[in-house]
């Protein structure tokens, strides 16, 4: 069966009200205000596409809610993107599976940007490897698609707030579809 976009919506539909790891917010109210933010900051639709979908991963494990709690490293970056590469180009896939490494470099280059994270950040930031050192900064940033990464990181932090109304996730179907490949 071949993996469509009708799937992903469905499945933050039906599993995208999980709580958003230890934040006062869902699953999907983190993903449509990550995208709310890249849309208000005139982001390609690729990276529109990203934050929308930067944390599937949480949703395609059976992990529960709050994977950090049990001292558990979902890799929900890496099996996010895997699972939307047949979809999407890498401008989408190589953003999210480099937002958890955006998070690392950011803790390297800014320490205020590390007493800026919520708590349950902070703790998974410890099982994901801790901040980076000057030499993997530099490498990091480097790397394609790093740079939209690090937006993308920077709306994911913003994008934990309570009681905050976004577009619906259907509003986006638009933008999401418009960074499909064409795969005839």
């Amino acid at each position: 069966m071949r993996l469509d976009l009708d799937e992903i919506f469905d499945i933050f539909a039906t599993r995208g009200h999980a709580q958003y790891g230890g934040e006062p917010i869902t699953q999907l109210e983190h993903g449509l205000q990550c995208a709310t933010l890249a849309k208000e900051h005139k982001a390609s639709p690729e990276l529109i596409t990203a934050c929308l979908l930067h944390d599937l991963g949480h949703l395609l494990h059976d992990l529960g809610e709050n994977p950090t709690e049990q001292a558990i490293d979902d890799r929900h970056e890496h099996e996010g993107a895997k699972y939307l590469q047949k979809l999407f180009s890498e401008a989408v896939t190589e953003a999210i599976s480099l937002h958890v490494e955006a998070k690392r470099y950011l803790c390297a280059v800014d320490p205020a940007y590390y007493e800026s994270l919520s708590e349950n950040s902070k703790s998974s930031l410890l099982l994901q490897g801790g901040a980076y050192s000057k030499e993997e900064s530099s490498i990091f940033i480097l790397k394609p698609y790093a740079k939209d990464a690090v937006k993308l990181r920077i709306w994911d932090d913003l994008a934990k707030v309570e009681g905050l109304r976004t577009p619906d996730l259907n509003s986006f179907r638009t933008t999401v579809e418009s960074s499909l490949l064409d795969i005839g």
